[in-house]
């Protein structure tokens, strides 16, 4: 049997365990909270299997959406995912949700007759081999980055904060994006700290040594069996030194042969998803789900309002 439970009806212990059998740091009730306070959920049995409801409000439609900083939600089962289970769930959605812009994840497969599904890239990383065999696999481009790397007397840091990695994305790359502002930075500050403080995240960057200015720095989420690549910072001269090669490599080779999944997160992007497949990764589908119950009316309102964002 399939529920639908507002925010303050939901167990987040039994969540958690879920959850915890899954490996998705997104889903965890401490991230959603951080990231999108008041989430609501569907939930089958005694939380066997769940999704996150993750919902806003424009012009009094309700409607679903997918937070800054989260990669994949959708299903979660303890028990072994089926299209049809899937399916379920997206069919139990609550009619009160008119629109809905969602990912899902990894495991959620669905039929080929399901409408408004879309399929996107993520790359991940088995480390559960001696480090000398994963480098074995850099792309050829990848090693000779790495050589270049290694000849411009990097080191790496552990001193890094999350401020520090904010600052270096917005002076940089961030410089040229206007779709995230302050309030986007100070959630994903507030995230990593409260992360770092359950020992469900690293910071790691890269300076020259004896220069204490750092040339990248990167942010790390962890859970029992997965390392995420959640969110970096590089500057022009770390990019001109392969500062963020040597990062990478370096949380690899300090990973290498535990049973853990490095997890590039995405991407999407070419050049992106070429540069995370030279590390030897694999490439890795994962779904998204839109619908659009509004009338011709909202239809027309919700295409302006998407348009001025």
């Amino acid at each position: 049997m399939m529920k639908y439970l507002e925010h303050k009806a939901i167990d987040k212990t039994k969540w958690d365990a879920t959850i915890a059998a899954c490996g998705n740091i997104y889903a965890f009730s401490w991230y959603l909270d951080m990231v999108h306070p008041g989430w609501e959920a569907l939930v089958e049995g005694d939380y066997q299997s769940v999704m996150p409801l993750t919902g806003g409000k424009k012009f009094g439609v309700n409607y679903l959406f997918q937070p800054y900083f989260v990669q994949q939600l959708g299903v979660f089962s303890i028990d072994p995912m089926t299209p049809e289970k899937t399916e379920a769930f997206l069919q139990a959605i609550p009619k009160k949700y008119r629109f809905a812009e969602i990912r899902l994840n990894e495991s959620n497969t669905v039929s080929d007759n399901i409408q408004g599904i879309e399929y996107h890239r993520n790359v991940i990383l088995d480390l559960n081999r001696d480090y000398e065999s994963i480098k074995a696999n850099y792309h050829t481009n990848a090693k000779r980055n790495l050589a270049k790397a290694e000849g411009n007397n990097l080191q790496l840091v552990n001193t890094v904060i999350p401020y520090h990695v904010v600052a270096l994305f917005t002076d940089n790359r961030g410089a040229l994006l206007d779709k995230w502002g302050d309030a986007e930075y100070s959630r994903l500050t507030h995230l990593t700290q409260v992360a770092v403080n359950r020992k469900a995240a690293f910071l790691l960057g890269v300076t020259e040594k004896g220069v204490g200015h750092l040339l990248c720095a990167a942010i790390f989420m962890k859970t029992s069996d997965r390392i995420t690549f959640l969110f970096s910072g590089l500057t022009e001269d770390g990019k001109q030194r392969q500062a963020m090669t040597f990062l990478l490599d370096q949380v690899i080779q300090q990973n290498a042969n535990r049973p853990m999944t490095f997890d590039f997160e995405g991407s999407d992007d070419d050049n992106l998803a070429r540069f995370y497949l030279g590390f030897g990764g694999k490439e890795v589908a994962y779904p998204s789900y839109t619908f659009n119950r509004l009338s011709p009316i909202g239809k027309a309102a919700l295409k302006l309002w998407k348009k001025g964002k």
